[in-house]
């Protein structure tokens, strides 16, 4: 009895490392395949490169250190082809190439994104293109967007506080269903940040200022008001979002869209 019953417990203690191994086994032979993937992927992007593409990124503000030179469209049909896949995005991510990491916004999970994923890559953006489009893409489906938005706009990094009003400016667009109260909220970080003179941190302010006041009527009136403030601000960037938003957002067009 007392063999039958250590060998039990044996076998008991030993089912829980089995099934570890054979999961290890599993993610690891997942991350292989992911990586296979990206490679292939990375060899389409090369194939479908220009030096006539590399070379104008720099007309758009774009470094072209680490890019290769291939359109969005051909970024976009690449996308479409490989399919969602969250641990492929990691692997395309991970080669730090600039069409791969733009690839890896398209085909990744939004339902799988972490919090620290997003800010993991948010440290890692280094212009607007990568920026604009990974919020646009990506993080504004995620569940942890509206977190993000409050975070990041108090941060002092360029491309983390662009990230913030960029992820704004795409909830503006693609979360039918926020209420408004969390605009009212973001027109409060909007009127916090509009004096950071730093280029891409004011067009993303101004963005996203001008973005709501284009969800409905009522965000309308309420970014119209914030506007108003920040034109009669003493501070010369404040005033220059102010202005530029208050003429989109009082023109006839955005007025008679929001009337029909």
């Amino acid at each position: 009895m007392k063999k039958a019953a250590a060998k039990s417990a044996a076998a008991e203690n030993a089912a829980p490392r089995k099934r570890a191994t054979k999961a290890a086994s599993a993610k690891a032979e997942a991350a292989g395949a992911a990586d296979a993937r990206a490679q292939s992927a990375l060899s389409w992007l090369k194939r479908h490169s220009s030096k006539a593409t590399r070379d104008g990124m720099a007309r758009y503000g774009l470094p072209s250190d680490r890019a290769l030179g291939v359109t969005m469209a051909d970024m976009l049909a690449l996308a479409k082809r490989l399919g969602r896949d969250h641990a492929l995005a990691a692997a395309l991510w991970d080669t730090g190439v600039y069409e791969a990491r733009m690839v890896a916004s398209m085909v990744d999970d939004p339902a799988q994104v972490t919090v620290a994923q997003m800010d993991r890559w948010c440290k890692d953006f280094d212009n607007w293109g990568l920026c604009d489009t990974v919020c646009f893409k990506l993080f504004d489906r995620a569940p942890h967007a509206w977190a993000k938005v409050t975070q990041w706009s108090g941060k002092r990094e360029e491309f983390v506080r662009r990230a913030a009003f960029a992820l704004l400016w795409g909830l503006t667009v693609h979360d039918k269903q926020a209420a408004d109260a969390k605009y009212i909220e973001g027109l409060r970080l909007i009127e916090r940040a509009a004096g950071d003179e730093r280029n891409f941190v004011k067009k993303a302010v101004n963005m996203a200022l001008r973005a709501t006041g284009k969800r409905n009527r009522a965000l309308n009136a309420a970014a119209v008001a914030t506007a108003k403030r920040l034109a009669d601000a003493s501070n010369i960037t404040a005033q220059w979002v102010g202005k530029d938003a208050l003429r989109e957002l009082t023109s006839p067009a955005v007025t008679r869209r929001l009337v029909a």
